[in-house]
């Protein structure tokens, strides 16, 4: 009988499901879509390749999962920073610091990975979906502020945040990418309203 590191049989199968995410997480970011195996998920997590499939049957259900868990992570968090907004300048804000702030911490290079990977359609679909999703509160903040054309105001937000996410990713200080970006966000939502 294997041994069990935890108070209870769920907990213990809990912690090992969620190193079993982790392990794939980091193999998909690192190495990319393709190398996310069963066997390679147990080995990075510490387990026999046939633990692996005690939790998912396929390397598709594995990126499936990552599919699911990077959202959900950063939908949470989103979700909260958004709350704290009073209107919508400020729920764009806060959107747009927030995903800076999970940038910096790497919360969006599982997303970015899955979106280069050659993934099953209905994988693709969902991770658009989700991807659609987590960007309505902000699309619908910008067009609560009242801008003449807020779908395309929101895409150039967006992109501002892409590139400001990059040079965080690349090592440019947080809260100098931040400030700026900021100011750009401001001088984009005044020139239109």
């Amino acid at each position: 009988m294997p041994k069990i590191n935890a108070a209870t049989v769920a907990e213990h199968r809990a912690r090992q499901r969620e190193a079993l995410i982790q392990a794939a997480i980091d193999i998909l970011v690192s190495e990319g879509a393709a190398a996310v195996t069963p066997a390679a998920v147990g080995a990075r997590a510490g387990l026999a390749r046939s633990s692996v499939y005690q939790y998912f049957d396929s390397s598709a259900a594995l990126l499936a999962t990552i599919v699911e868990e990077a959202f959900r992570r950063s939908d949470e968090a989103l979700a909260r920073a958004m709350a704290d907004a009073t209107g919508p300048v400020e729920r764009v804000e806060a959107y747009f610091r927030e995903s800076l702030r999970l940038g910096a911490e790497g919360a969006h290079r599982p997303a970015a990975a899955l979106m280069g990977a050659e993934l099953h359609p209905a994988c693709q679909e969902r991770l658009m979906e989700l991807h659609l999703r987590q960007v309505a509160p902000f699309r619908a903040a910008v067009a609560e502020i009242g801008v003449p054309d807020p779908e395309l105001t929101a895409d150039m937000i967006a992109g501002m945040l892409h590139s400001a996410l990059s040079s965080v990713e690349h090592g440019a200080p947080l809260e100098a990418v931040t400030r700026r970006a900021l100011e750009l966000v401001h001088r984009c939502l005044a020139a239109e309203g």
